[in-house]
């Protein structure tokens, strides 16, 4: 299986009316990329604490979020394990490499991120790349 998936920022910029990467992410929430469950939870985070979102919102948002993607990969004791692995590795915060795993887990080859190391490819599978960087893809 090969595809793509999204970091929590992605999701935020989606939403974001005053975000100018707004475009950008609502063109590749279009093409239903796969999530995991700790992209949700950080989204809702950043929502209601940077965004100031009510919680109906935040839900509404959630709710589109869980319709639009195909797949949500939940986080497991495995995905914790390779995170650890990832974070050592590749010298990524142990928040960053959770979502990298999720994403390898999941199969995917593209993990779109702007906070993480564009052009990193992990086990030879899957590269990070920045959607916003002038080399993206």
């Amino acid at each position: 299986m090969s595809g793509v998936f999204v970091d929590s920022n992605i999701l935020i910029y989606s939403i974001d009316r005053e975000d100018h990467r707004r475009i950008r992410a609502q063109a590749i929430m279009v093409d239903g990329p796969t999530i995991s469950v700790q992209c949700l939870n950080e989204f809702a985070a950043v929502a209601r604490r940077k965004l100031r979102l009510s919680w109906s919102s935040v839900q509404a948002s959630l709710d589109e979020f869980r319709q639009v993607c195909p797949r949500i990969v939940s986080v497991t004791l495995n995905t914790h394990q390779l995170g650890i692995t990832f974070a050592e590795r590749h010298r990524l915060s142990i928040y960053d490499a959770l979502i990298v795993a999720a994403a390898f887990h999941a199969g995917c080859d593209i993990l779109y991120s702007e906070d993480m190391h564009h052009g990193l490819v992990i086990d030879g599978r899957l590269r990070i790349e920045n959607p916003f960087a002038q080399t993206a893809r």
